[in-house]
């Protein structure tokens, strides 16, 4: 590391002038010297040396933007420029903005009150390259707010929040007020500003790589060349002394326990570092740990290790054949798993049926694409060994690590750092178990930064699916059978594959009543890097074929798709396939009246367009609905939550609910507050810590606002029970909580009381109980309440009868796009999203997770396509950017679970779910060619134009 740099006055303002030999910059209005090294990259010059932590790193390769400063006025990828290139420039980062750009302070506000912070990775980036413009002059409208953002990637918001912030403040518009938490009444409902946003907009927040103490070595993996491959291990003693810098290099030997890890012990099946073969390109057989620069400046072709290459299968039509390879033994024909759910006779009824549709599908494996890439850091302290990363399951990563670490769960602390966009993909374990190994053995702290490379070639991936179904309807519309068989690719170790395998069944048959139903879904391996939890654990892809059937059913009878939706959908009463009879929150008839009338007139604006557009450009509007189960599918899936009030009055909420963007962090505090009838800020926070904090579970599977907000509720109201207990309180007596007090209000607020044994305040306060007169407990809390809720679902059996959930989510969207027939490109111009998302706990955060779903939607549907070994970057593997998102518009159905908090449901994955399958659908009533196959790239919808003999004579389906 370079010697620490001196701070004197800032330069002279012709910053930029020739300076000779000076080595100087001006950072945020300070005079720094540069490292000797000019060519060190600036990112490594600010995170390093000064500490500049809120520039991020997300590929090194200047592909995602995450690393954008301000250099005399222009944008900057620090990333890949060296710092030769500052020599007497000025230079801004996000720490800087407030003081010393003109409009950054205001873009910091409008930021927040707009919404368009979720996990925060990009947001630095996104205000530097904003401010650069702003300042210059150069944004005036919406084209050119999203001209001056277009080299930041985001895979969180759906950027049209950014861009409202942006053209806000360009435009010199009045800015919105923050919505601050109000001091009395409700917050449940209210679009209260993300109360974790200041950090996230002022650079302070930490991400997995920004808090790596200084003194900590650092670690590298050995990784696999191959798809597959048995090897041998050389000298590695040697190598190390052979390196100076160098420490240590451990092996799968050096693990204390068990070498493998996995989401169910019941499956664990991946190994921390292999032992003798490899199953998948870049997996780990080796780590080593040194010096930083000592570790970064390694050339791995020196590594002791000899490769022998294997014969590798990756589709699951190889895996199954009789003579492939097996990647594990215990699993014959490589089938992790298969799940089935089955109710009547669906065969006959398809015999018998009116109308019948059938068809084949398939979809890719997709990259989560999160901009942070793993990161973490850990240390021994004392017999405890405490482990720092993004990670969406804390207290199940505990549990996995002891095991790996062969010690009691006490013996291993979790504490998640932000996290830099998840989407599923942080819920296995990555960098965890091998800074846990690291640490364990040395005496110092220890951290790793996987490149974008690593990160692309070792994550998980939503599964690929090959799909054949069937679905049959009578003359009068009402569908009869549905028949789905589908095959998801779940690459070398189980991870998330058992949860698809069992959710994709259940939801097969849609929004829908089927009386005759027969669903199976197989996960199966293959050599390629794990497929595990995407925003839907499979039912996007299965949503992508089953809703062009509806639409193709609808079409074959006659019948518009969206009354053919509606005469089908589910309603209260009804039951699904597996036997679960549906209770009143359900919301999918109320979401599709919602749609009815942007609809029909989105149909007429596409009829119009064709008839006046250039004859290679056709319209197209598509709809998709759905169901959702929130939470896990037919297994236990607990949330518990502490409420403590300390002797000096302060009330505590610990909560474990990780905030991977999607809002925890704001949303859990706004259940307790109203739980416990006290204003927001009365609460101190403490966030996700194994050591801290209970077990809320994983954030994934749309849980947390359900699971962990009821069990939210549920403490705040067992704390008022419990006050008014030690008071001899009536069971409704308001509860009032002071310094130092607790008390109860009489019913008519006036301290009038009967009965009363403590005279009444001006506060109407009739009884008052000193807290600093109550025993404390192991917490230091004079009352304390700790409640678990767990959905009450039944397992399913057999033939997929029970209760796999214990309430769903419900809605549809229409998107509307336009497809360039001679080029086969496909533009998506809006979307308009129904959602019945039981109670609206925060109006704008949901907005905010829809907008971000449909752009992901988008991706999958148009462009997302991961090649393993081939596209392990952010270059060629491409995602939204500002260009390619279009206007969304949110339509909010509130139809409350009697067991969510004030009735909440989940929302994150939900919104993901029908995208797709409606810009599919669009593509077709644009053009009458039905694309099968996702992601739609030029290529493959000019081959479904040429298979229906329309190419560039193609011509719109009904209207």
């Amino acid at each position: 590391m370079s010697p620490p740099n001196e701070v004197t006055t800032p330069p002279s303002a012709d910053a930029c002038a020739d300076a000779g030999d000076t080595a100087w910059a001006e950072i945020n209005g300070q005079r720094r010297t540069l490292p000797a090294d000019r060519s060190r990259t600036v990112v490594a010059f600010l995170r390093e040396d000064l500490g500049l932590t809120g520039t991020k790193v997300g590929c090194g390769q200047g592909d995602c933007g995450s690393c954008s400063i301000v250099v005399d006025g222009e944008p900057r990828y620090a990333c890949i420029t060296p710092v030769a290139q500052l020599d007497g420039c000025r230079v801004l980062t996000v720490e800087g903005l407030a003081e010393s750009s003109r409009t950054g302070a205001r873009l910091q506000h409008a930021f927040l009150a707009h919404q368009a912070v979720q996990c925060g990775f990009c947001i630095p980036a996104m205000l530097t390259a904003a401010a650069a413009a702003i300042d210059a002059g150069r944004v005036t409208d919406r084209a050119t707010a999203c001209a001056a953002i277009d080299g930041v990637l985001c895979r969180c918001t759906g950027y049209r929040k950014i861009v409202d912030a942006i053209v806000e403040v360009a435009t010199g518009a009045d800015s919105r007020p923050l919505t601050p938490p109000p001091e009395t009444g409700i917050n449940v409902g209210q679009p209260l500003t993300r109360l974790d946003g200041p950090c996230k907009v002022d650079g302070s927040q930490h991400f997995g790589a920004d808090g790596i103490p200084a003194d900590a070595l650092f670690l590298r993996a050995v990784r696999s060349p191959h798809h597959r491959a048995r090897f041998t291990l050389g000298d590695v003693d040697g190598f190390v002394q052979a390196h100076p810098g160098i420490v240590r290099v451990f092996t799968h030997a050096d693990v204390p326990g068990r070498n493998l890890h996995g989401i169910a012990p019941a499956y664990a099946d991946q190994p921390v570092l292999a032992e003798s073969e490899t199953r998948h390109r870049l997996e780990a057989v080796a780590l080593i740990a040194g010096e930083r620069e000592a570790v970064a400046a390694l050339d791995l072709a020196d590594f002791p290790v000899t490769w022998t290459p294997l014969p590798a299968v990756f589709s699951v039509e190889d895996a199954a054949h009789p003579d492939s390879p097996q990647l594990h033994a215990s699993r014959v024909g490589n089938q992790l798993i298969e799940g089935r759910v089955k109710r009547g006779d669906a065969a006959a009824a398809i015999r018998e049926a009116a109308h019948v549709v059938s068809g084949r599908f398939s979809s890719s494996f997709v990259e989560h694409a999160y901009l942070e890439p793993e990161a973490g850091w850990a240390r021994r302290v004392g017999d405890t060994i405490e482990v720092r990363s993004p990670t969406q399951a804390p207290h199940p990563h505990r549990e996995d690590l002891a095991r790996v670490m062969g010690v009691a769960p006490e013996r291993i602390r979790v504490v998640p750092t932000a996290v830099g966009g998840g989407f599923g993909g942080k819920l296995d374990m990555t960098v965890q178990p091998l800074l846990a190994v690291a640490a364990w053995h040395l005496d110092r702290p220890v951290g790793i930064v996987f490149t974008r490379e690593e990160s692309m070639a070792t994550s998980t991936k939503r599964h690929p699916a090959r799909i054949v179904s069937t679905l049959a309807a009578d003359e009068q519309g009402l569908l009869r059978a549905v028949e789905f068989e589908g095959d998801y690719n779940t690459g070398a170790y189980a991870s998330w594959g058992t949860a698809v395998a069992n959710r994709v069944p259940v939801h097969a048959g849609g929004p829908y009543r089927v009386p005759h139903y027969a669903a199976r879904a197989r996960a199966v391996h293959t050599h390629i890097t794990p497929a595990g939890a995407f925003r839907g654990f499979g039912v996007p892809q299965t949503t992508m074929s089953q809703e062009q059937l509806i639409d193709e059913l609808a079409l074959h009878g006659g019948w518009d798709p969206l009354e053919f939706r509606a005469r089908n959908a589910l309603r209260p009463g009804d039951s699904l396939p597996t036997g679960q009879v549906l209770d009143d929150s359900v919301g999918m008839v109320a979401c599709l009246d919602a749609l009815r009338p942007h609809w029909i007139a989105a149909r007429e604006r596409a009829h119009e367009r064709n008839g006046a557009a250039r004859p290679h450009l056709r319209y197209g509007v598509g709809m998709a609905a759905f169901f959702y189960g929130c939470g896990n599918t037919a297994s236990p899936n607990p949330s518990t939550v502490r409420i403590g009030l300390r002797p000096d009055g302060t009330l505590v909420l610990h909560q474990g609910a990780v905030d991977a963007g999607q809002g925890a962090n704001t949303v859990i505090p706004q259940i307790a507050a109203d739980a416990l009838g006290v204003p927001i800020t009365r609460l101190h926070i403490v966030g996700a810590d194994t050591h801290l904090t209970p077990d809320c579970g994983r954030t994934s599977a749309s849980r947390q606002t359900f699971v962990t907000g009821r069990a939210t509720f549920l403490a705040g109201t067992a704390l008022l029970r419990r006050v008014r207990s030690l008071l001899d309180a009536p069971a409704d007596a308001p509860v009032v909580f002071g310094p130092g007090w607790v008390g109860v209000r009489s019913d008519d607020g006036t301290g009038a009381e009967t009965g009363s044994d403590t005279q009444a305040d001006g506060t109407g306060v009739a009884r008052r109980l000193s807290l600093a007169d109550l025993p404390v407990d192991v917490h230091g809390y004079a009352i304390a309440a700790e409640e678990r809720f767990d959905p009450p679902t039944v397992a399913l059996n057999a033939a997929g009868q029970g209760r796999p959930y214990a309430t769903y989510a419900f809605g549809a969207q229409m998107a509307e796009v336009e497809v360039d027939i001679e080029t086969g490109r496909v533009r998506v111009r809006r979307v308009v999203a129904a959602h019945d998302v039981g109670r609206m706990v925060n109006p704008t955060l949901l907005e905010g997770q829809i907008e971000g779903a449909v752009a992901q939607g988008v991706g999958l549907a148009l462009m997302e396509q991961y090649l393993p070994g081939r596209n392990d970057n952010l270059h060629d593997y491409l995602i939204p950017t500002v260009h390619d998102v279009p206007e969304v518009e949110t339509l909010f159905v509130e139809a409350p679970t009697a067991i969510g908090p004030y009735g909440a449901k989940g929302i994150g994955e939900p919104a993901l779910v029908p995208t797709a399958a409606a810009i599919l659908n669009a593509i077709h009533h644009a053009t009458g060619a039905r694309v099968r196959e996702a992601p739609a790239t030029p290529d493959v919808v000019l081959r479904a134009l040429a298979a229906t003999g329309r190419g560039v004579h193609a011509r719109s389906t009904r209207s």
